[in-house]
């Protein structure tokens, strides 16, 4: 394919200084802007990294009355001092950080894959995107040589499991090594509704397929489609032990490795992330009747036995190394090889369809009272290649559901959908019909914020009954927790800065499995350390919590450690890493 260079910077390769290459880069896609941007050590000292730089650029960027679809919008993606590292685990993850449709305001989402590791060893601490294109684009780093291009993209595939593996291809070159290459993309459904997701791309050199990992919430792929990207692409191949320069290797090494060997030898007995992935969580869930059910009425059902982990276990290839990083021994991007779908465009073609996690097993399974796995991976396949958020579609089509159950919705106002309780033909029709920006589908895309406006202006819906079952708090839908009997994890979901998502709000497990937060108190200074704890994690480019397990969580055992800084300057957390050092080495 004959692509036009509509921009070009070129820049000097410059090695990266204890985590650093202190410079970002700068790209209008309106204006066709390039241009490097510089690091000041007061943003290091106060911002670290990840979702820091993202919002401390995103302060300069916008203005108070931005909205989601102005120019001045920006998608910031950042790469903290610890990303890319390939010692420890867990180390592979940047955070995305743009002004979402849903809610007005910031959403951040933490992502795997190998492009915050690529762009960051490229040269560039965060990517800060700004304006519309006039036609579809694609922005290229050459990590290799030096280079950013803004170039056309007429591709005719846009959903992500084909455009992905396409521009793999391509900019690998005829004789490169696909591995080298990184994508991000969305897919058909972001031109329509705004509950959608970017896709991150790894390639995987066993299955010789592109897979997909998703910044998953707020509509980050509403966003990028409405500026007119078509995707983001890095090449880089240079990777060493110590690209990322850090002052201390040998104890960085040693440190991963007790982290390696907890997970070595906990897994099994614990998370079985090697077997299954964080769906392990499935059947912890209905145990403790934490599961969402039918729009998170119930929290338990003998039925939910068709979703127990072993259900996905036996879908899954097993014995793959399932790392969306290097050196990531937890292993837990879990895979189902040559699934044909029933439905749909790609119906009976064999496709790679990554995961499903726990939060689409739930969302798309038991929220909806869909009970077969395999309509649940058909599900994800198409939320992922669509770039639908699979946690706001699970929550938003749960909430038409009951909409449905109570004659707020009948066939006629949905098209001709029977919405009925496990449904699994109706909700494929509902992503469908997102993908192609028809019907009462691009309804549900809106999110359930708008649907209970436009039932209530519409229909004649009561406003009250509407607000008690439509689970969402700033717009953002519930991620799939029951929080009901857990004042920890109402508070966090609504607390949330972004709105209710586990990654600042995770405390259920600690609540209602573990009991390890058992009074008032307890609660309540949780809602202050768990989100800083998992902002920490945000702030270096890391998983948000590496060798966490099921029976003995991290976080209690981290509690009775002395009490986290003050300040969290990185030269602290990068430079003194050390045995003695529990933040880091957790001996």
């Amino acid at each position: 394919m004959q692509r036009k260079v509509l921009a070009e910077y070129r820049y000097d390769l410059k090695p990266i200084v204890r985590g650093y290459n202190k410079r970002t880069l700068y790209v209008n896609v309106g204006d066709k802007q390039i241009k490097e941007k510089p690091v000041s050590d007061m943003m290091i000292d106060k911002f670290v990294g990840g979702k820091g730089f993202d919002l401390y650029l995103m302060w300069h960027g916008v203005k108070d009355n931005t909205k989601w679809n102005d120019p001045e919008n920006e998608i910031c993606i950042s790469f903290g001092p610890l990303c890319g590292n390939t010692s420890y685990p867990g180390s592979g993850k940047s955070i995305v950080t743009t002004i979402s449709p849903l809610t007005g305001i910031p959403v951040d989402c933490n992502v795997g894959g190998h492009f915050g590791p690529y762009a960051k060893f490229a040269g560039f601490d965060a990517l800060e995107l700004q304006g519309k294109a006039e036609e579809d684009v694609i922005v290229y780093i050459d990590g290799d040589k030096g280079i950013v291009q803004i170039l056309s993209a007429p591709d005719e595939a846009i959903n992500s499991h084909i455009l992905a593996e396409e521009l793999h291809q391509e900019f690998a070159g005829e004789k490169g090594n696909l591995q080298h290459v990184s994508v991000v993309s969305t897919g058909e459904a972001a031109n329509n509704v705004l509950i959608t997701c970017l896709n991150f791309s790894f390639w995987d050199k066993r299955r010789k397929v592109a897979r997909l990992k998703q910044a998953g919430r707020g509509g980050t792929g509403t966003v990028f489609r409405d500026k007119g990207i078509k995707a983001l692409v890095v090449k880089y191949s240079g990777l060493k032990v110590d690209t990322n320069d850090p002052v201390d290797l040998p104890t960085l090494q040693k440190t991963g490795l007790k982290l390696h060997k907890e997970i070595e030898a906990g897994d099994d007995d614990q998370c079985r992330m090697h077997q299954v992935g964080t769906a392990h969580l499935m059947e912890i869930m209905n145990d403790y009747d934490l599961l969402p059910i039918r729009n998170f009425k119930y929290g338990q059902m003998p039925e939910a036995e068709g979703l127990h982990s072993r259900e996905f276990t036996a879908l899954f290839t097993q014995g793959m190394a399932d790392g969306c990083w290097y050196g990531c021994s937890l292993s837990c991007c879990k895979a189902v090889d040559n699934f044909k779908p029933r439905t749909g465009p790609y119906k009976g073609q064999p496709v790679c369809v990554d995961g499903p996690e726990y939060e689409t097993a739930a969302g798309c399974g038991s929220n909806i009272a869909i009970w077969n796995p395999k309509d649940v991976v058909e599900i994800n396949f198409y939320c992922d290649t669509y770039g639908v958020d699979t946690i706001s579609f699970g929550t938003s089509v749960a909430f038409a559901m009951e909409c449905y159950e109570n004659g707020i919705l009948n066939k006629e106002r949905t098209g001709g959908l029977d919405l009925s309780w496990g449904n699994a033909d109706a909700a494929l029709e509902l992503l469908h019909q997102m993908a192609r920006g028809e019907g009462f589908g691009v309804t549900v895309g809106q999110g359930v914020r708008r649907m209970k406006k436009l039932f209530v202006e519409q229909y004649g819906a009561d406003p009250k009954f509407l607000q008690d079952i439509g689970m969402e708090a700033k717009g953002l839908e519930y991620s799939q927790y029951m929080s009901k009997e857990s004042l920890a994890q109402q508070g966090g979901y609504t607390l949330a800065l972004k709105g209710p998502q586990h990654d600042e709000a995770w405390l259920i497990f600690m609540d209602m499995v573990n009991n390890h937060i058992p009074t008032f108190k307890d609660k309540a200074e949780a809602l202050h350390y768990f989100p800083m704890f998992r902002t920490w994690f945000g702030l270096q480019g890391c998983v948000n919590c590496p060798g966490t397990t099921s029976n003995q969580p991290i976080m209690p055992r981290l509690m009775n450690r002395p009490k986290f800084p003050n300040t969290c300057k990185t030269t602290w957390i990068s430079t003194k890493l050390s045995p003695e050092n529990p933040w880091i080495s957790m001996n």
